[in-house]
């Protein structure tokens, strides 16, 4: 599959997919969007990303080099070759893969923009993060910035629509650090969202990174329009 056949270049921008997407692809790394319910790393028994690019687009290997829970949509960058992997992995390591989210939270954030920090404990036991206030064995310090696009009210409730830019990677990150601060993500029951959907509104909006070969600045954006989304007048500011 050529970039030309997908009809794109430097940038993508697509909307309302419910299906794994091509969004870019060469010889040595893969760009996709991956649907809610979806492993984005290998696994067995679970319908997976690695599985299903083989299967839909014939990507054998495929690397994986960073995450979105199962229960998060959005566009995520896949190496074709241990080599991309090595270097896609380098520059997420140095904070040059920028990743930008959009969610849906119960409440309204103090001010219209900010940023989080907080050390966090994942007990994989239970599969949950937590904000704990010493370091530890297995705590970790998370970092975000977050901006308010708009807030409505719903049902006697205000929503706020965010974006939000990861400054590290934890698990969870943002799910846990918007509820320690009682505006958990609307859907996500586990952190104590009283909104029912389908899904946790949260959403990979958008992927900025250079070529890890060619140096070309590339940049993927995906609009969510499931749910609570689509409620919002300003959805399209993160394009």
């Amino acid at each position: 599959m050529r970039n030309e056949e997908l009809g794109i270049n430097h940038t993508c921008q697509v909307e309302g997919q419910h299906e794994p997407t091509a969004l870019f692809r060469d010889e040595s790394i893969l760009v996709v969007y991956k649907p809610y319910g979806v492993l984005s790393e290998f696994d067995a028994h679970k319908p997976n990303m690695p599985s299903l690019l083989k299967d839909k687009a014939g990507c054998d290997p495929v690397y994986p080099v960073h995450r979105l829970d199962r229960t998060t949509q959005g566009v995520m960058v896949y190496a074709l070759s241990e080599d991309a992997a090595r270097r896609l992995s380098a520059m997420i390591q140095q904070g040059q893969l920028e990743k930008t989210y959009l969610a849906v939270v119960e409440g309204v954030p103090e001010g219209s923009q900010g940023e989080y920090t907080d050390l966090l404990y994942f007990d994989r036991r239970k599969n949950k993060s937590y904000v704990v206030k010493r370091e530890r064995k297995g705590v970790k310090q998370a970092r975000l910035q977050y901006e308010v696009l708009q807030t409505i009210g719903h049902e006697g409730k205000q929503i706020s629509l965010l974006r939000i830019r990861l400054m590290t990677g934890r698990t969870h990150q943002i799910r846990v650090q918007f509820a320690s601060r009682k505006m958990p993500l609307v859907g996500d029951r586990r952190y104590g969202s009283h909104i029912p959907a389908d899904h946790i509104q949260l959403c990979s909006a958008k992927l900025s990174f250079t070529h890890p070969f060619t140096g070309e600045e590339l940049s993927f954006s995906y609009e969510p329009t499931d749910e609570y989304f689509k409620l919002f007048d300003q959805i399209s500011e993160q394009k």
